[in-house]
């Protein structure tokens, strides 16, 4: 069998990738190839008559013209696309593209599902502002639950809040019924529990040489690249340059650092084999001595709910962090149930009362006695509860703080997504033609498209909230059963259209990037800015010295927003990640 070289088999991929364009892009590459710059040399020696235009589109003598109204140009140069240039798309495509695809795969998935993990990807790709939300929203959620915990004061708090901020990946179930969570917290037999998961759950999703090389291999190849078209000859390809293509996808940088840092516990086997591993030493009360609880029933305190077979809650098994939005209300209602237990044997020990009614208690220092914590059924449960001089409202359907965190999730996302794409519009808008045109509303779409699904997607999350819920009445309002079935087929609804929408935008944005190096958005209606310009649109073939010098202004502006917005957004979550565990 013959054999072929690194540099044979080099060459011959590259050939392949070269055929595979020019034969995607033979109807306008061949049938209706553009040539502006004969095109402009025809104006400029009279052949079409007094059509000349300078750069802002006023008419000016043909010897110094340097653009062509939009209906001079098709009829003179014709509709078709500059011709494709195999070393133009390379070097854009390998600079600009290239380094951020390869970074994608430094995002956490963690599914037991290669189906799953794709669809992951592609709902990160295609709502970056989802992905920026969801991430928003762990970080919060950690320095909420450690505040939350901060004025407990009872044996395994700080585990307690290590514990539930780890779950926040998984479809965290509490169970309160048969006094199975107040006697993990309560019975000293329990202690192992805590302990053993705590050490079951240390593991992390952080920082390897693969990660740093690939984050390494995109700063730099952005930076070179960047200073590369500010000094190189930015006429000859401008409307293939990877300027804007380069801010585009810097929403991804601060998302893997991000996640990175906070190393989400994210993989389904084996989130599941530490909890089951604990729950095998989990002990219940008793009308006498606490006993194992697998001796009592299959149910447990906390457990991982990867069996529930209800659509509307689907994305929540589904452990990829992008999916922390559609866990966010339930996992947050899982936390306060854990919550009251603490915050009710705290005020108890607090107040040095045993579990045990009329049992004397122990001095031990800060740490309760273990003969103050040992009890029967009704004396777990009743302990508790919160105390009769302590008035507690009834608790709201979506818990405490959820609108607010929601809000400054939703304006940090928001500004990752606009900031970035923002600043992609900025270079290609202020690239001659300026206005409006294929590549600035290409760019447009795709954050409006990501915006949106975004926003069908926490509906969903919370409407499927509001149906599932349980019990069904809050503050002595009913909720009712129409409006249930309602907002549950709507919920089921916008999550399907809203995927659809997004597989789409991560396909759009791509192909949008590949055009943008092949040359096909290179022809007279884009390049006319027809979009912003209307019947007054006109194709600029020559930009002049002072165009150049305010494209590069624009670009610079580009630079600074793209990054300024990525390291305001790192910043925030750096702020924001480890905060201070209870003693």
């Amino acid at each position: 069998m013959h054999s072929f070289s690194g540099t044979q088999r080099s060459s011959l991929l590259k050939h392949l990738v070269q055929s595979i364009m020019r034969a995607c892009l033979l109807p306008s590459h061949v049938a209706l190839a553009t040539d502006f710059g004969q095109c402009l040399a025809d104006v400029r020696s009279n052949k079409l008559g007094p059509v000349g235009l300078d750069s802002v589109g006023r008419n000016i003598t043909n010897a110094n013209a340097s653009a062509v109204s939009y209906d001079i140009c098709i009829s003179a140069c014709g509709a078709g696309q500059e011709p494709f240039q195999w070393s133009v798309f390379s070097q854009q495509f390998s600079s600009w593209l290239l380094p951020w695809l390869a970074l994608v795969s430094q995002l956490p998935f963690g599914a037991n599902d290669k189906l799953e993990n794709l669809e992951s990807v592609l709902l990160t790709m295609g709502s970056p502002t989802l992905a920026a939300y969801s991430l928003t929203l762990t970080v919060l959620n950690g320095r909420w639950i450690a505040r939350r915990f901060a004025s407990y004061h009872y044996p395994n708090t700080r585990n307690a809040v290590r514990i539930l901020s780890s779950l926040q990946q998984s479809p965290l179930r509490v169970t309160t019924e048969s006094t199975l969570l107040a006697s993990l917290v309560i019975l000293p037999h329990n202690d192992e529990w805590w302990k053993e998961l705590v050490l079951w759950l240390d593991y992390t999703h952080t920082w390897s040489i693969s990660a740093v090389t690939s984050i390494a291999w995109v700063v730099i190849a952005y930076l070179f690249t960047v200073v590369d078209s500010f000094t190189g000859n930015i006429i000859a390809a401008v409307n293939a340059n990877g300027q804007g293509v380069g801010s585009l996808w810097l929403w991804l940088l601060p998302i893997v650092i991000g996640w990175l840092q906070i190393s989400p516990k994210c993989d389904s086997v084996r989130l599941s084999n530490a909890v089951k591993r604990a729950n095998t030493i989990a002990y219940v009360a008793t009308e006498d001595e606490p006993r194992l609880a697998s001796s009592k029933s299959d149910q447990r305190a906390i457990s991982l709910n990867f069996e529930n077979e209800d659509e509307t809650r689907q994305d929540e098994q589904c452990t990829a962090p992008v999916y922390n939005y559609a866990r966010f209300l339930p996992w947050v209602q899982a936390v306060e149930d854990v919550s009251d237990a603490f915050r009710a044997a705290s005020y108890r020990c607090h107040s040095h009362e045993s579990v045990t009614a009329g049992t004397k208690w122990e001095d031990s220092g800060d740490v309760p006695h273990r003969n103050n914590r040992m009890g029967t059924i009704p004396d777990v449960e009743v302990y508790c509860q919160p105390p009769p001089v302590v008035i507690r409202p009834l608790r709201s359907r979506w818990g405490p703080g959820v609108v607010s965190r929601m809000l400054m999730a939703s304006a940090l996302a928001l500004l990752l997504q606009w900031g970035t794409t923002g600043a992609a519009v900025v270079v290609v808008w202020f690239t001659p033609t300026k206005g409006l045109g294929c590549r600035s509303a290409a760019y447009v779409a795709f954050g409006v498209l990501s915006t949106v699904v975004w926003l069908m997607l926490v509906t969903s999350s919370v409407l499927t909230h509001y149906s599932t819920m349980q019990p069904r009445e809050y503050k002595s309002h009913a909720i009712s059963p129409v409006a249930v079935r309602v907002a549950r087929s709507l919920s089921i609804i916008l999550r399907r259209l809203g995927k659809f929408i997004a597989a789409l935008n991560a396909v759009w944005i791509i192909v949008t990037c590949m055009f943008q190096f092949s040359n096909f958005f290179d022809r007279c209606y884009c390049n006319s800015s027809v979009f912003g310009l209307g019947k007054h649109a006109y194709n600029v073939m020559e930009p002049t010295a002072v165009d150049v010098t305010d494209m590069r202004i624009a670009w610079i502006g580009g630079v600074c927003l793209a990054g300024g917005t990525a390291v305001i957004f790192t910043g925030f979550v750096n702020l924001f990640i480890n905060p201070p565990l209870p003693e």
